[in-house]
């Protein structure tokens, strides 16, 4: 008596998926139906002629039917809506610390991509140190429209920052989940409408704020901010590994404040060194994307309100911004291309 023969037994019960185990061994059997738990009363009759059977059979001992009721697996769970289902491409400005013209290189980084003919939005991320409000010259509150926020506009860009809910000298005295959830808030319950890219000007630092955006927001790449200076650039590496940590590619790093040029006799200091940003990009193999001299303009003009490419399109400040944006466009052309349209006749 071997397993074939009990096979052979049970073939007349048509027992198909529920025969779910069966061991033979030393004149035992054993055999395991699985079942659902509510047809177990009905389905007891055959598990006692199953039983019979077997035990009648030549050089079985003994012979026992289980019934096994196994969970049905759990629904997939539906569908999450994207966060930002019009946006195609979301890139990170970032920095390892701050001090380094983050914010003034993601706010002309947009203007300079919208006045390339993309649609573009600003974010402004920084939820305890919001700088959007001064470098943008917007004051006014966002209106609400079913229920989101709808952004403002300056220079062809759409933007939306907490300081446009809260007075400008409010300290934002919050524990980590606020910030994160005024985030969430800003991505997902403000109008975003159809861009090609939403810039996020992103806080100093590898906390909260970053893990949550890479959580909610698909991010097409993130863009470094540096000086040359050594120290700056031992942050802007911790920046570049925390990015690789959750999986965002880094589409390269920019060196701000790279030099000074006087304006009166056109002489250039290198303040804080010269070329640390295009060696560390060199060595740790990601792109560098250029670089943004140390220029009065350039903070006369933020502080103002007027970005420099938009203000002073043809010097060499918005020259060095939109040669960044050139290359952080090429870099997005591919995850903005849209796939192909099939059509089945």
């Amino acid at each position: 008596m071997n397993e074939n023969d009990i096979r052979a037994a049970l073939a007349p019960f048509n027992l198909g998926k529920m025969l779910d185990g069966l061991h033979v061994g030393d004149g035992l059997v054993q055999v395991t139906l699985a079942i659902k738990r509510e047809d177990a009363a009905a389905l007891e009759p055959l598990r006692r002629d199953v039983e019979a059977a077997l035990a009648a059979m030549p050089g079985v001992k003994n012979a026992s039917v289980v019934f096994t009721a196994h969970k049905e697996p759990p629904p997939p769970p539906p569908p999450v809506a994207p966060v930002l289902p019009g946006v195609k491409s979301v890139v990170a400005v970032a920095s390892g610390k701050g001090g380094v013209g983050k914010s003034t290189v993601a706010v002309n980084l947009a203007v300079a991509l919208a006045q390339s003919g993309l649609s573009v939005g600003l974010l402004d991320a920084d939820i305890y140190g919001p700088s959007l409000p001064r470098m943008l010259g917007l004051a006014r509150k966002p209106e609400v429209r079913d229920g989101k926020m709808i952004p403002l506009e300056a220079w062809g860009v759409k933007c939306m920052s907490i300081g446009f809910l809260v007075d400008g000298d409010t300290a934002m005295v919050w524990r980590g989940p606020m910030a994160t959830g005024a985030l969430t808030q800003m991505l997902g319950q403000v109008e975003w409408g159809a861009l090609d890219v939403l810039v996020v000007d992103m806080p100093p630092g590898t906390g909260d704020i970053q893990l949550t955006l890479a959580q909610k927001a698909r991010l097409a790449g993130a863009v470094v901010v540096s000086t040359p200076q050594d120290i700056a650039l031992i942050d802007a590496r911790r920046g570049v590994k925390m990015f690789a940590q959750v999986n965002v590619p880094v589409l390269g790093i920019v060196e701000n404040m790279s030099y000074f040029s006087c304006p009166h006799c056109g002489g250039r200091t290198d303040v804080f060194g010269h070329g640390g940003a295009a060696a560390e990009a060199a060595r740790i193999n990601v792109p560098f994307l250029g670089e943004v001299p140390l220029l009065l303009e350039i903070r006369e003009t933020g502080d103002a309100g007027t970005p420099v490419c938009a203000s002073a399109p043809q010097g060499v400040a918005a020259a060095a911004f939109r040669a960044v944006a050139a290359a952080v466009a090429g870099a997005l052309a591919p995850a903005r291309r849209a796939p192909p349209r099939i059509v089945i006749d």
